[in-house]
């Protein structure tokens, strides 16, 4: 997956197309990933005074399919397909496929 945790992502299909946020989370087996503000579930839940979690209904964000989502670019703002390319000191490293920025690992 060209997607990893910490990154800006934009979610180009489903009920919240159109949302931007950073990556909270991410499931290569399950090729998932879970994004800041988007896809909001509501989640009944019981109280715990051990963990200290108060019960009621809790909003939290729920995984989203990785083909729904696209990397933003720091570079050009857009959002883009990540390629690959090998540094000339010999480390890979992902980049824009717009203006060919390098993503900060």
């Amino acid at each position: 997956m060209s997607i990893r945790h910490g990154d800006n992502v934009k979610v180009v299909a489903g009920k919240d197309k159109g949302k931007t946020g950073r990556v909270l989370s991410v499931n290569p087996w399950k090729n998932t990933v879970t994004v800041e503000h988007a896809n909001i579930i509501k989640r009944h839940t019981r109280p715990n005074p051990q963990k200290n979690i108060k019960g009621g209904i809790i909003d939290k964000e729920a995984p989203l399919q990785a083909s729904n989502v696209m990397l933003i670019c720091p570079g050009c703002g857009k959002h883009t397909r990540a390629g690959h390319t090998t540094l000339p000191d010999g480390t890979k490293t992902r980049i824009c496929r717009r203006c060919k920025t390098t993503f900060e690992n």
